[in-house]
């Protein structure tokens, strides 16, 4: 029975069907962000909605009695944990003040993408890997905004009170930099001045209208550089770093299996042999024998 239900779990039909399941629960959730076609087609989406649930249920059970007679084995793989969470929220006895935690449950079973689709699976795996890298990264590029920030509020919190007035206007500022999102205005103010560009209408916030071209350039370029070019680019060279090792473990993983599945066929081979030769060797005894008994009895 049990190799029923690892026929049924591993079958290519099986995939697809839980991937489209997945699939139309996003359609659904969707859908029901309409007003308008949830008071027409409410119940019908309740309907496949409960469904879409029950199958979950379903494919959950398959996985479990496909483990035989040590089930625990399903919630050793992490994404059968995930799938499992997921699955369990939705049956809690919510109350009406929690209703968006069954609602951002339901969302989340759109994820359950990540487990029905291998690459999916190495991609997050390659994020996870690379995140103890990116945390220092990260905390590099923090180190980097604080001295820009205190920089920029220092320079030019008089002259741009809106972008630099405050510390945390002047990391906000950087953040719209360092995207690249209209940097450059944010350079002409402080370049011209801001009475005579980018304060049109807001002349009366300006506590002191003060130029500074060479000042400005250096300050945004050299920030562009470093916080662009340079740091952004680690982030990705990390992400593409962890996603080489996670690809190369999981060819790793699948030589491993290729070389124990020729190992036990090998063996099988072996063994298929052994006995084909003691079947011939036993055959040949008995032929000796024969003419053992045959010439006794003619003497």
């Amino acid at each position: 029975m049990t190799k029923w239900f690892i026929g049924i779990r591993d079958a290519g039909w099986f995939q697809n069907a839980i991937i489209s399941v997945i699939i139309i629960a996003a359609i659904v959730i969707g859908l029901e962000t309409y007003p308008s076609v949830t008071d027409k087609f409410g119940i019908w989406l309740h309907f496949v909605d409960k469904t879409i649930l029950w199958i979950f249920v379903i494919e959950i059970l398959i996985k479990i009695l496909a483990e035989g007679k040590r089930p625990w084995n399903y919630f050793k793989d992490r994404w059968n944990v995930f799938d499992f969470t997921i699955v369990a929220v939705c049956f809690l006895p919510f109350d009406a003040q929690y209703i968006a935690v069954l609602r951002l449950a339901r969302i989340l079973r759109v994820l359950r993408l990540i487990t029905a689709l291998p690459k999916l699976q190495l991609l997050v795996g390659a994020l996870l890997r690379s995140m103890p890298s990116m945390v220092y990264v990260g905390l590099l590029l923090v180190i980097l905004f604080y001295i820009y920030g205190v920089t920029g509020t220092m320079l030019f919190g008089r002259n741009d009170p809106i972008h630099f007035g405050t510390l945390q206007n002047s990391l906000l500022s950087l953040f719209r930099i360092v995207t690249l999102e209209d940097w450059t205005d944010l350079m002409y103010i402080q370049m011209y001045g801001a009475e005579g560009y980018g304060y049109d209408g807001n002349h009366h916030l300006i506590i002191e209208n003060k130029a500074q071209p060479m000042t400005s350039v250096f300050f945004f370029v050299s920030f562009v550089l470093f916080g662009t070019m340079v740091m952004l680019n680690l982030f990705i060279g990390v992400i593409m770093n962890g996603m080489t090792e996670a690809q190369l473990e999981a060819e790793q993983e699948e030589e491993k299996r290729h070389i124990k599945e020729l190992g036990h066929l090998t063996t099988e081979d072996d063994i298929n042999h052994i006995e084909r030769e003691l079947e011939a060797v036993q055959t040949h005894l008995a032929s000796l024998k024969r003419k053992i008994r045959g010439s006794s009895t003619d003497s």
